[in-house]
């Protein structure tokens, strides 16, 4: 089968096609929307990415969708334009839709002489979502992650969909990240504003007044420091006494940076020595974000069946307790599978990390 099939035509909603005459520079795209600009499209020419600078040159219109080249292409010439922007749902067939795990639940389990004789919809969506939720936080692949430039004001807010972090780190020049460790040994607490006489402050509905950041950390934000190891031996310094310890705490002898995070306030603090790095937070979500979150994994579709069914029968009455410990049993096995499914353990890469176990730690 061709990949074009005539003049003009769409592949997949993300390429169309032209043959060039020798004499025609102008051609007219036919995307739904139309490209934005030069950059969200790529050229080909019988098979070979040509440079944007030959199409780009006389700006191309967002408003006809006509693209110019500065040579015409040769008679007989295959154009093809491909958008680089366009949603192709990669890798989506991996996963199933809420909505299709809770009417395949209903389909399967519910219904006269099966398991469930009569159960509301709404009940069976409600521990589908509570199952998703349970399943996203140590089971499902649920990592998100989200990449920022830090500003001068040391803070990142937490994403709307925040559990839990995995880890943040900085970005060096080769791209490399390096862990960020969070610090216990300051915060930033609520700062209540007091008068003259030390009294606590109130506004009109007796509320308390409260500052917008407190004084610790903006003590912390202030410490000036020249290299990234200045500010772990302040802190160093601060949590030593002076014939009292011994050896260096790996807790705080490390030059990557420090947090910590503001639960009240929904921020990720940090320490002055990473101001204007690129720092990533990789977190957890619960799935629920937005409804294209909403999908679980096929290797642990049947986690989700047991977790529903087990739910919905242990918050019934008159079910015998033998039916509840059993499908109790079914879950726990069902998840237990499809972690090991989800771990994705290879053979060979695991031989590749046991050949450096062999070798002998000198000390």
């Amino acid at each position: 089968m061709p990949l074009f099939t005539g003049t003009q035509q769409r592949y997949y909603d993300n390429a169309q096609s032209f043959t060039g005459d020798g004499s025609t520079t102008e051609f007219t795209l036919l995307f739904n929307p139309l490209p934005t600009d030069a950059g969200l499209f790529i050229v080909f020419i019988n098979n070979q990415q040509v440079s944007q600078t030959l199409y780009d040159a006389t700006p191309y219109n967002n408003s006809t969708g006509v693209i110019t080249f500065d040579t015409a292409p040769a008679a007989g010439a295959l154009i093809v334009v491909q958008q680089i922007n366009f949603d192709e749902n990669l890798g989506n067939y991996q996963f199933i839709e809420l909505d299709d795990i809770v009417n395949n639940f209903i389909i399967s389990y519910v219904g006269n002489e099966k398991l469930i004789t009569k159960v509301k919809r709404a009940d069976v969506a409600f521990h589908a979502q509570r199952g998703l939720q349970e399943l996203s936080y140590d089971t499902f692949k649920s990592i998100k992650s989200q990449e920022i430039e830090l500003p001068p004001s040391l803070s990142m807010r937490m994403p709307h969909d925040y559990v839990n972090y995995v880890k943040l780190t900085w970005k060096d020049d080769d791209g490399i990240e390096h862990i960020i460790y969070p610090t216990r040994n300051t915060s930033n607490p609520s700062p209540l504003l007091q008068d003259d006489q030390y009294d606590y402050t109130y506004n009109q509905d007796e509320e308390l007044l409260k500052a917008q950041d407190s004084n610790t950390w903006l003590a912390f934000q202030d410490v000036e420091t020249t290299s990234s190891e200045d500010v772990h031996a302040n802190i160093y310094d601060h949590l030593t006494d002076a014939g009292r310890r011994f050896g260096l705490n790996p807790e705080t002898t490390q030059s990557n940076g420090l947090f910590y995070i503001d639960p009240a306030r929904g921020r990720i603090y940090f320490s002055s020595d990473l101001t204007g790095k690129i720092i990533t937070l990789k977190y957890i979500s619960d799935s629920l974000g937005t409804e294209e979150e909403m999908v679980v994994h096929k290797f642990a579709e049947e986690a989700m069946y047991k977790y529903i069914a087990h739910a919905i029968l242990s918050t019934r009455m008159n079910v015998p307790e033998y039916l509840v410990a059993r499908f109790k049993k079914e879950r726990f096995a069902a998840i237990r599978q499809a972690k090991l499914r989800l771990s994705s353990l290879k053979m060979e890469e695991l031989a590749q990390v046991m050949r450096g176990k062999s070798k002998q730690i000198k000390h």
